[in-house]
């Protein structure tokens, strides 16, 4: 297994969901890189449990290592020198989605504040909210709707947790961001919407 800070935060991240009874979407988790860049990028979905292919409401969590980052992670593990603290890029699309009527922004607005909680000592901030049309099977059939709202932000790296790896602060921070991701999800399903049947629930 890679021994690096940054696989650290995705393991804190998926025992969070663990804990939080969070399903894991397995066919949308990717970990990529960028050769030419360096760049190092970690993508992910969870929903609530129970809600069938696709679920209702999902989110879609990506989590990026830039190389700017990795330079500094490499200066202070070679060097002990840390001139800027190596930070995750992170953004979270919470998605509702097999909707059979378009939603109103004002609908689900309510339940998505502009910020997250306290991630360690940094928000995401809301960066905007789309609501999405599809014919899936043609112009002819009838459309289905979705509505996502994205969550942008950085998640600095305390030198803390470089020193250590016994550290907890990875575990307490994105423990939060799960809880967090997970009360979302709650409440995106208890709206007054209308869903088409799962595609596992399409034969009852």
């Amino acid at each position: 297994m890679l021994d690096h800070v940054f696989t650290d935060a995705i393991s804190a991240l998926r025992d969070a969901f663990e804990a939080a009874f969070l399903e894991r979407q397995a066919f949308d988790e990717h970990f990529q890189v960028d050769v030419l860049l360096g760049d190092l990028s970690w993508e992910t979905s969870y929903g609530l449990p129970g809600e069938g292919q696709p679920p209702r409401v999902v989110a879609h969590i990506n989590f990026d290592w830039p190389s700017w980052s990795q330079t500094a992670y490499r200066s202070w593990c070679v060097e002990e020198v840390l001139d800027r603290l190596p930070a995750i890029e992170m953004e979270i699309v919470f998605r509702v989605q097999r909707l059979i009527t378009q939603p109103h922004p004002s609908v689900v607005q309510p339940s998505m504040p502009t910020t997250s909680p306290l991630i360690g000592n940094e928000r995401l901030e809301r960066a905007g909210l789309t609501v999405e049309i599809g014919h899936l099977d043609g112009l002819d059939s009838d459309p289905e709707y979705a509505i996502e709202v994205t969550y942008e932000g950085l998640y600095e790296l305390a030198e803390e947790t470089l020193a250590d790896g016994a550290s907890t602060l990875l575990d307490e921070h994105f423990g939060a961001l799960g809880g967090w991701i997970a009360a979302t999800l709650v409440k995106l399903g208890d709206l007054k919407l209308v869903f088409r049947p799962a595609d596992d629930d399409a034969s009852l």
